[in-house]
């Protein structure tokens, strides 16, 4: 289904609900510039990885999109789990596992509080930006203990830049796509009130600060476009 959630006046912030659940595929593909070929790029790199056993952990795991396809591509057995604190999404993610005769492991979790256990590789895409700050490094943190040693930790993010000027010209590209992807001016501006204070983005420095101060010892930037970048982390 196509994306409208913000084609008429919000009542309340942005939450991961079933009317954001039905159309969140379409959502991320038109939202997010070069989604799919990050999705795509973050899977190669799994595959070089890849071995009979190894864990793949999903945070926000949502309708599925990432794993099913990661799973359709693995030559080995990997364990693939994903983890959502949103019923609506696992609900979808359930379907399209059906209907693909994918056998996921999908857990109803919140990933604050998930007891990570000797994980092999970790993905957060754009999910890390919804949790509180203080919440968040706490996060990073439990991550990284619960990660073997040499385990990856991949995540994406929308950031922001400390050079103001920067940061607002940043702004102004990321605006002229999302009209370009077919989005008016009134569902940008409505989908930006819904997300104050709910989308808190970090610096790509403070990103990386934040995952070397949890005890990682690699911190690279594989993909930036504008205000997205996406992180390979090693244990």
């Amino acid at each position: 289904m196509k994306d409208k959630v913000f084609n008429r006046k919000i009542e309340k912030k942005f939450e991961f609900d079933e009317s954001v659940a039905s159309v969140f595929d379409d959502m991320l593909s038109r939202s997010v510039p070069f989604y799919d070929e990050v999705r795509r790029l973050i899977i190669s790199l799994i595959l070089a990885e890849e071995a009979d056993g190894k864990k793949v952990l999903d945070l926000g795991s949502s309708t599925a999109k990432f794993l099913l396809e990661l799973s359709g591509r693995m030559q080995c057995a990997m364990r693939l789990k994903g983890i959502d604190n949103s019923q609506a999404m696992l609900d979808r993610a359930r379907q399209k596992c059906q209907a693909f005769g994918a056998e996921l492991e999908l857990e109803f979790a919140d990933m604050l509080s998930y007891p990570y256990r000797e994980e092999d590789i970790v993905v957060a895409n754009y999910t890390l930006q919804f949790i509180r700050p203080m919440q968040r490094t706490a996060l990073v943190q439990k991550i990284y203990d619960g990660m073997k040693e040499g385990g990856l930790f991949i995540f994406s993010e929308k950031v922001i830049f400390g050079d103001k000027r920067l940061d607002k010209q940043m702004i102004d590209i990321y605006y002229d796509y999302k009209k370009a992807q077919g989005y008016s001016e009134y569902e940008i501006a409505q989908k930006r009130e819904a997300l104050e204070n709910v989308l808190i983005p970090f610096t790509i420095e403070e990103n990386v600060q934040m995952c070397r101060d949890a005890g990682f010892r690699q911190v690279d930037t594989v993909f930036q476009w504008a205000n997205f970048v996406t992180f390979l982390v090693k244990k």
